[in-house]
């Protein structure tokens, strides 16, 4: 996407690589609107939770038709192709991988034929019981119970086209019924939208990890994973999809059931970094919260400085926040081409060894001489912090102060965020002094995680922290459990000779996936 904060991922070098988002899903049910347009900038709006494939269903009331790619959505669709999905109502998906391969086969929405129609499915999140569900999807797929016996668990290569399978083992039932067996059964993150030839479907689990939202047009109504995807299609906000809730919208209207009794674990690195800044995430402006915890910041990591500067751009709200509360100036020390990284031309060895100078360049004449503090929104491996650092020092800053507005990341996500491996979490093997050391800054400091919970305004029993506590919501698979908290004698060093977490430890399991 790029989002309203211009950023495709948040790789500064476009070769180490951040947090990656899970993906971005988009419903709307429009009689007499453009649907698949209507769909096509929902998803331009949502275009920062996954730059892998894009894809849009749309039914005209008597067929699904699919259209899926690899790439961007500008790349995916053309007014021609556009032109030729009519309908009523259409659902679309903008794709990262969090599980399987990235691959055309698993671009969403998933399509999959039932004895009543067809069932279009997009999937923003992660299971974490898959192992157990293909199970049952194969107890489930027996002669005289599917409509190809047997070959359904053939066909799930992700955790998206398992739950279309198993709505189809149901062919006695309506896809709304079929839905409210399985989804009871579906344990982790996810926000689904999906579709049959009539009707739109919403649903997300009893966490509501992944924010899901619902909206009105004069004719029709939107799901979006964000606020701000019903803002550029002109539908107002009317409330969140709420945990363990399933929505249904057609000729009859609206209706709502729950599936499950609501437990809110709602991502609090949805705050820190996923959302766009203009979302509206549990009564918050993203924005806003942001801001918060860059004053945050200030007051628990004070610096002595000249300037303060963000790394662009998901660093800006913070640095706001801290030049606020700090009453030091605020600055842009840093130009960004938010064009450089998602493009289909390999770089070769030569530019690749620009690294972050491919996506940043200074601005020597405002930090020449000058003792910044750097905000940035979360440090991962380290590796572009440290370039960074190199940089600016290169450029004539007298001290380079870095400041972090989320807590150190150093365990692994199994609800649709791909981090770096644990042993790749330069936090998990180095504490705060170590990590300072070793991207060369003057001084560092990382907002505390009460810090954090306190900006959004939210119970922090009511958010995810688990990468950065360690307290998984959602119960884990043994093997992730023994995996996520096995302590490997061995270490390792970095480049500055510091120790490192074992290769390894705690995300072969929970990461090791494409």
């Amino acid at each position: 996407m790029p989002g309203a904060d211009g950023r495709l991922t948040h790789d500064l070098d476009p070769h180490d690589r951040g947090p990656q988002d899970a993906c971005g899903v988009f419903g709307v049910w429009a009689p007499g609107e453009e649907v698949a347009k209507l769909a096509y900038f929902g998803l331009y709006a949502l275009q920062h939770r996954g730059q892998e494939s894009a894809g849009i269903a749309v039914s005209n009331g008597s067929q699904i038709m699919v259209f899926k790619d690899m790439g961007l959505v500008s790349q995916v669709f053309d007014e021609s192709t556009l032109n030729s999905l009519r309908g009523h109502l259409a659902i679309g998906h903008a794709r990262y991988s969090t599980t399987g391969a990235s691959i055309w086969k698993n671009a969403q929405p998933t399509f999959r034929p039932t004895a009543s129609g067809g069932i279009a499915l997009g999937h923003n999140g992660n299971l974490t019981n898959t192992v157990e569900l293909e199970s049952w999807l194969g107890e489930r797929d027996q002669p005289g119970e599917t409509l190809v016996p047997g070959a359904l668990g053939n066909e799930a290569t992700n955790d998206t086209s398992l739950i279309t399978a198993l709505m189809t083992t149901y062919p006695e039932l309506s896809i709304e019924a079929a839905a409210k067996e399985v989804l009871p059964h579906l344990k982790g993150a996810f926000s689904l939208v999906f579709m049959d030839e009539e009707t739109l479907y919403a649903a997300r689990d009893p966490q509501g990890i992944r924010p899901l939202v619902l909206g009105r047009l004069e004719r029709g109504w939107v799901v979006a994973s964000e606020t701000a995807a019903l803002d550029i299609v002109g539908a107002s906000f009317i409330r969140e999809i709420e945990p363990g809730e399933m929505i249904a919208v057609d000729a009859s209207g609206l209706r709502s059931s729950h599936f499950a009794p609501p437990a809110p674990k709602g991502c609090i690195f949805e705050f820190v970094y996923l959302a766009r800044p203009d979302t509206t995430i549990s009564g918050k402006r993203v924005h806003s919260v942001r801001v918060e915890v860059g004053r945050t910041l200030a007051r628990e990591y004070p610096a002595d400085a000249d300037l303060v500067i963000p790394v662009p751009e998901s660093g800006t709200p913070a640095a706001i926040g801290y030049a606020e509360a700090s009453g030091i100036p605020y600055g842009l020390g840093l130009v960004k081409n938010s064009y450089v990284g998602r493009t289909f031309i390999q770089p070769s060895q030569t530019i690749r060894q620009l690294g972050i100078r491919l996506k940043l360049n200074p601005l020597r004449d405002v930090i020449a001489g000058k003792r910044l503090v750097v905000v940035d929104d979360s440090i991962v491996r380290g590796n572009t912090q440290r370039a960074l650092v190199r940089m600016l020092r290169e450029a004539g800053a007298a001290e380079v102060h870095v400041r972090i507005s989320s807590p150190p990341v150093k365990w692994p996500c199994f609800y649709g965020i791909d981090f770096a491996s644990r042993a790749e979490l330069i936090a998990t093997g180095l504490n705060t002094d170590e990590v300072c050391r070793s991207i060369g800054a003057d001084s560092l400091g990382y907002v505390t995680l009460d810090g954090l919970v306190a900006a959004t305004e939210l119970a922090k029993d009511d958010l995810c922290r688990a990468c950065f506590d360690g307290v998984y919501p959602v119960e884990l698979p043994l093997s992730e459990r023994l995996g996520k908290t096995a302590v490997d004698e061995q270490t390792r060093t970095d480049a500055d000779g510091l120790a490192t977490a074992a290769a390894g430890v705690g995300a072969s399991d929970a990461l090791s996936r494409p």
